[in-house]
């Protein structure tokens, strides 16, 4: 069965009754290492929601995608963003709101991520089959919405998430949460904490985000000990300084494929693209790559290769692992930008938009947020 999806352990929910705009609300989340932001915008009239999810779509977009916005309710506003060509990562719709079924087959949204709320057994084993993701409570009684149902508490969130991921959905724990929940949540299977206050009170956002994720680890370790370890993720996000010290740790040979790629072709990456074109280059990769998965090892992937099916089937087939290391792309950019053994790290723009277009493929990975730490204190955190 197909693994529930990845998301942050963290999910943070933009508050409309904030003086703070919601727009500045969602750059100032992604710009604390947020991957991904609920965009609510109730209790706003919908013209003035509109003006707010564009504008955050637009700095997202040119930010390669980051972060990620997911719209609440507003499956007419999803609608207008996808028409302007600004698709959001998802749509999360209440009890009463559009069915997500309905919503899936509305101009623009038939790839988006569709979540629903949830609050009782009967509608754990309803969940419209559309959804990946479903909001399991309110855990706790929550001030940021009044009309919330009973608490289901924390044995309630067990039995739910239980029930979610039994059909394939990943849980996300909601209602009154704050990081003193956070471990039990993470114990009784949430996969994610949504959350509104606990994250707008903080002077430290990134901080909580960090503690959580150390949380999620020691409740569900992503990496085991046995086995090989196929790290993904952009251009400049640190895949190689991360996978030498976590070869280093789990006992195994490391390879950069794009360095490997480079010893047996005699050249650079660059000088191979120039000469011979891409194609070349992913053949050339594709044959240096199988060598390596035929024996457990830390293997870092250039930003391109899993975008290729038969490089994700191989990996999976061979047994190893996968990381991927989410980084901020405007963070990433700053390490690469204009690096002349970089051929795809010459325009910031073009940059951007290959790292936006190719993060439907990395998030099927398990994540792994650096959040300004070392390579050496990630791998360090990590339980294996």
């Amino acid at each position: 069965m197909k693994g529930v999806l990845n998301l942050p352990p963290l999910y943070p929910i933009t508050d409309a009754t904030s003086p703070e705009p919601l727009a500045e609300q969602v750059r100032r989340l992604g710009a604390a290492g947020f991957p991904l932001v609920q965009f609510r915008g109730k209790p706003l009239e919908a013209k003035d929601q509109w003006v707010q999810l564009r504008q955050a779509l637009t700095e997202a977009a040119a930010n390669g995608g980051w972060p990620q916005i997911c719209v609440n309710d507003r499956a007419d506003l999803a609608v207008m963003a996808a028409r302007e060509g600004l698709p959001p990562w998802g749509l999360h719709l209440g009890q009463g709101d559009f069915p997500p079924s309905e919503a899936r087959s509305l101009p623009g949204l038939s790839t988006l991520h569709l979540g629903t709320s949830t609050h009782k057994l009967a509608e754990w084993l309803a969940v419209d089959p559309a959804c990946d993701h479903a909001g399991l409570g309110p855990v706790r009684a929550t001030l940021t919405k009044g009309d919330h149902a009973k608490p289901i508490g924390l044995e309630g969130l067990r039995s739910g998430c239980l029930v979610l991921r039994g059909l394939g959905l990943a849980p996300v724990a909601i209602g009154g949460l704050t990081m003193a929940d956070a471990q039990s949540c993470f114990g009784a299977g949430a996969e994610s904490l949504a959350m509104v206050g606990e994250i707008g009170r903080s002077t430290d956002p990134g901080e909580l985000l960090w503690q959580a994720q150390v949380l999620r680890w020691q409740a569900r370790p992503p990496l085991h000990a046995a086995g090989g370890v196929v790290l993904v993720g952009g251009s400049g996000c640190g895949k190689s300084t991360f996978g030498q010290c976590l070869s280093q740790r789990m006992g195994l040979p490391f390879v950069d494929l794009d360095r490997e790629v480079e010893r047996q072709a005699g050249k650079p990456v660059s000088l191979i693209f120039l000469e011979n074109g891409e194609a070349a280059f992913r053949d050339l990769e594709w044959k240096t790559l199988q060598q390596w998965l035929a024996r457990p090892s830390v293997i870092a992937l250039g930003g391109g290769a899993w975008e290729a099916e038969h490089v994700r089937n191989q990996a999976g087939t061979a047994g190893f692992q996968v990381i991927w290391l989410n980084e901020n792309p405007a963070t990433a950019w700053q390490r690469v930008a204009l690096d002349p053994q970089r051929p795809l790290a010459r325009d910031r723009a073009a940059f951007m938009n290959r790292w936006r277009l190719r993060m439907a493929r990395w998030e099927t990975a398990s994540m792994l947020l650096p959040l300004g730490r070392s390579a050496e204190a990630l791998v360090a955190a990590l339980p294996l």
